[in-house]
């Protein structure tokens, strides 16, 4: 016999507002515990410095992690001038020093070449494999690491603010596996002042708002009234906002939760489409693809 399960069948997102020095696992671990849930997962780490906008994923909505994770991100963050660590953060060694500081105009005209399809090169420190290793166990390890160039995607880069000489306030739309912290890094260099992120904030993971977010604080408040805690819980259908949907009927439905295909009828019934949603009664049962007009379930939903 299968063993049962411990904890709530319970599913949903919730938005976390991740705290300083807390990591991306401890934080789905505490949600998790504070929900009583049986499964729990993220889109997207933060380090632990960062904080903002972690979306995590509970019981049947873990399904749609995927496409969460590969959507655009927003974040704000202060870089300090005149420093560059091992880290490309606040945390790490000094490593290199300048005692120049560039001027607003110098900045602004450099941010037009990291708009874009760029390539990137990670920071030494960061979860990338290495020969089945992490990069910043060898890093710190004390080995060298050589990481090589990522295509990423950058929509936008702006100056916010120049509150002194010695920092910059920024703000960037990016895609998925863009490491805010080599923007620091390579900004410095190109500035020829050196830099490092003295904060970093999260403010969009697509289709989620900071305005959507909780704190840890105010759920550890509820701790033990569930019905309370469920009232932040966001619909696993609001994570596949913007994809296509498919409004099926009682017995598609049936069919879908078994794992069948159905054939789509009607006018507008689409022919061909990628990742679409099959939605019952208001609710995201599925996740398939529509191939000569008939949809093929990848992703179940339970419950």
């Amino acid at each position: 016999m299968a063993r049962k399960k411990k904890g709530r069948a319970v599913s949903g997102w919730l938005v976390l507002d991740k705290p300083y020095e807390l990591g991306s696992t401890q934080a789905v671990g505490k949600v998790r515990w504070l929900f009583q849930a049986q499964k729990a997962g993220h889109a997207g780490t933060l380090d632990p410095l960062a904080t903002g906008v972690l979306p995590i994923a509970l019981g049947e909505a873990t399904k749609t992690v995927p496409y969460v994770t590969d959507g655009e991100k927003a974040y704000r963050f202060t870089v300090q001038w005149g420093a560059q660590t091992n880290t490309d953060d606040i945390e790490g060694e000094v490593i290199l020093t300048s005692a120049a500081r560039p001027k607003r105009a110098e900045i602004e005209v450099l941010l037009p070449e990291f708009i874009g399809e760029i390539d990137q090169v990670p920071p030494a420190f960061s979860a990338i494999k290495i020969d089945g290793k992490r990069a910043y166990a060898e890093a710190r390890a004390g080995k060298a690491v050589q990481l090589e160039a990522r295509k990423v995607q950058v929509d936008q880069f702006k100056l916010i603010d120049c509150p002194d000489d010695d920092h910059a306030v920024f703000e960037v739309v990016c895609g998925k596996g863009t490491y805010v912290r080599a923007f620091a890094r390579d900004l410095g260099q190109r500035l020829g002042c050196f830099g490092h992120i003295t904060a970093l904030r999260r403010t969009f993971v697509e289709p989620f708002e900071e305005s959507d977010c909780i704190s840890l604080a105010d759920l550890m408040a509820l701790e033990g009234d569930l019905d309370a805690l469920d009232a932040f819980l966001i619909s696993p259908r609001a994570a596949m906002h913007g994809f296509p949907e498919l409004r099926v009927s009682e017995d598609e439905a049936r069919r879908i939760r078994l794992g069948n295909s159905i054939i789509l009828r009607g006018r507008d019934a689409p022919a061909e489409e990628e990742d679409a949603c099959a939605i019952y009664k208001g609710k995201l049962i599925a996740i398939g693809d529509v191939t000569k007009g008939t949809f093929q379930p990848k992703r179940v939903l339970l419950g």
